[in-house]
């Protein structure tokens, strides 16, 4: 048996579909308030729990093979998530974890998703560990997604700092993909891989082709780093939610390109350039009135 947690994500949506279309029938771990109507379309079998409720993952993991992670590694859950896999005798897991852990920056995740790597990697299981890149492609993305909002009602848009550090995003389509096919590969036993896209682009070019595909024509406007990042440490400060934070402006000027070789190589990956993944945002989100 296989289960999958984060089913109902926008990752794992994408996921259980392509695991359907190659015949398997996963089991999905949810919560009693998720939003279960797209695995009901599929009529797949639900266990209920909590990834914060150890006893709750163990009875849901019984009889379970084979387990497909795609919940976030960055909030702590990984010893209960491991523990269950333990008590039940999981034999084989992917886990999927981000490649924001080779950051330069603090960030607060950092450190929890570098521990639930180590913890995976000595858990005795045939593990797999893929590394995406930012993900986008459906309206449920958190980052084209508002970008193309963004740049679709107005013509100006500020760039913090040089905008020519390389970004690489990764479309959906291809992640899951990707994921899909490392369930029955052995030679992914025990292995880490970076998944991005197809080829790294400045974010200037990436503001460029999201503008292009919206039919658009955007004016860059250049804001100094320091200053905008002393204003955005100011503004977290006086604001209870605020819309941009100054370690989002930081990683847009810190390089995230990544080879996806040892995946071309292990899992047949071959993803789309940006230019066509933006594209085929852009069509989606008009065809459902989003844009």
């Amino acid at each position: 048996m296989l289960l999958v947690t984060g089913a109902t994500g926008f990752t794992g949506e994408h996921v259980v579909r392509k695991l359907v279309a190659a015949g398997y029938r996963p089991i999905c771990l949810v919560r009693s308030s998720s939003n279960i109507t797209v695995l009901k379309n599929y009529g797949l079998p639900l266990r209920y729990g909590d990834l914060n409720d150890l006893e709750s993952l163990v009875r849901a993991f019984k009889g379970v093979k084979v387990l497909i992670n795609i919940a976030s590694l960055g909030f702590g859950h990984a010893p209960n998530i491991l523990e269950a896999c333990r008590v039940n005798g999981v034999e084989r897991a992917i886990f999927i974890s981000t490649t924001a852990i080779f950051t330069t920056l603090e960030a607060k995740t950092k450190a929890i998703r570098l521990d639930a790597e180590r913890r995976i990697q000595e858990s005795g299981m045939h593990w797999t560990i893929i590394r995406p890149t930012m993900i986008y492609g459906t309206e449920r993305d958190r980052n084209m997604a508002r970008l193309l909002r963004y740049l679709r009602r107005f013509p100006v848009i500020p760039v913090f700092g040089s905008g020519e550090h390389l970004q690489q995003p990764v479309h959906v389509e291809d992640l899951a993909g990707a994921i899909v096919a490392a369930v029955d590969r052995p030679v992914t036993y025990g292995k880490a891989y970076n998944v991005s896209g197809k080829e790294p682009i400045t974010y200037n070019e990436l503001l460029d082709l999201a503008a292009q595909a919206l039919g658009r024509r955007v004016v860059k406007i250049r804001v100094p780093l320091n200053f905008a990042v002393q204003v955005l440490r100011f503004y977290e400060k006086v604001s209870r939610k605020p819309l941009l934070k100054a370690e989002q402006v930081l990683r847009l000027n810190e390089d995230k390109a990544f080879s996806h070789e040892d995946a071309a190589r292990d899992l047949g990956f071959s993803p789309r350039s940006f230019e066509e993944g933006i594209r085929d945002e852009v069509e989606l989100l008009r065809s459902k009135g989003l844009i």
